[in-house]
């Protein structure tokens, strides 16, 4: 079953699920905090700040988008952990929830058992492009470049095991490559690296990066999905050439553990409810995003499946931090 099969799946079961006690009044009666591990600009942010504002719409209580970034999500993810399990601070990740615990020493949390999960809220394909100085037109004269010239490229990755990262890694994997990573704070600086030409290519989120595109200061040679995307129309899968290749960033959102079934029930039937509405669902398209929505089970079964899918290419490529 392809990813957006599943996504569909999902969301009608979220939408069907609405639990009883979701009105009683008693939560939220104050501002909630969502915190967003990683700089403004990249592809958490972006769904962060489109989802947020839905959900307060129906939650009746403000929600407060906060950016507390670091060692490639970890900070803020470690933070949440360790907050006080009220409903009141969130976590919204994605990939590196699960794979900065396969590649770090030392995480001060564990993805599967140190959070209440809420919805698995979003998901949208990355692309690769390059600079215009890089004279490729496509992902097979890319793959011709760099073993053609082993060591002079470079792409931008947002931190140790973060989105840029594994895509990048997953390409060097299947074609045989070696396009080194430079590191970034971020999906943000690093996509502006890739815009300057301080890095050649890029492995960026759909989401936020369209526009870059169009003007011509990137030119984006596949999408990561099996299938186009109707935000890049005309460019193609890396699959067409890479047979298996397949990468789709999602994001989810989670509470400490510990958080009252009850209240995560409320926050997934208000979130659920956001992804699935027409208003969003037509910013979700502009930016290449698919909205999912899940219950908190089938997210936490989803995230024990992510940590085992990824475990293979980061102990093949030999991805650690330390």
């Amino acid at each position: 079953m392809s990813f957006k099969q599943c996504a569909a799946l999902l969301l009608l079961g979220a939408v069907a699920v609405q639990p009883a006690y979701a009105q009683s009044g008693k939560y939220p009666e104050r501002p909630i905090r969502m915190i967003i591990p990683f700089p403004p600009g990249g592809t958490v942010d972006v769904v962060a700040r489109l989802v947020g504002p839905i959900a307060t719409q129906t939650i009746g209580q403000q929600i407060v988008m906060e950016n507390r970034v670091g060692a490639s999500g970890i900070i803020g993810t470690g933070f949440v952990a360790q907050s006080k399990p009220d409903g009141y601070t969130l976590l919204i990740n994605t990939t590196p929830l699960v794979t900065n615990t396969l590649m770090f020493n030392k995480v001060p949390y564990d993805a599967l058992t140190d959070f209440a999960p809420i919805s698995l809220l979003a998901s949208t394909p990355s692309f690769v492009s390059v600079h215009p100085s890089v004279p490729v037109r496509s992902v097979k004269e890319l793959i011709a470049l760099a073993k053609a010239r082993p060591g002079t490229l470079n792409y931008g990755g947002a931190g140790t095991g973060t989105n840029p990262h594994i895509a990048g890694e997953l390409f060097n994997y299947l074609a045989k490559t070696e396009i080194a990573v430079v590191q970034y704070k971020g999906g943000g600086p690093a996509l502006t690296a890739a815009i300057s030409g301080e890095v050649g290519v890029s492995f960026s989120g759909i989401a936020g990066a369209t526009g870059f595109v169009k003007s011509g200061r990137l030119r984006a040679l596949g999408v990561t999905s099996r299938k186009e995307s109707l935000a890049l129309p005309g460019v193609p899968p890396i699959a067409n050439v890479l047979p298996g290749y397949e990468f789709s960033a999602w994001f989810a959102l989670a509470a400490p553990k510990g958080t009252p079934r009850e209240i995560t029930a409320v926050l997934n039937q208000h979130f659920t409810r956001a992804v699935a509405s027409p208003e969003l669902s037509r910013r979700f398209a502009d930016e290449g995003i698919d909205a999912v929505g899940s219950t908190p089970e089938q997210l936490g079964a989803f995230l024990d499946s992510e940590l085992k899918k990824f475990a293979r290419v980061i102990n093949e490529r030999k991805m650690k931090a330390d």
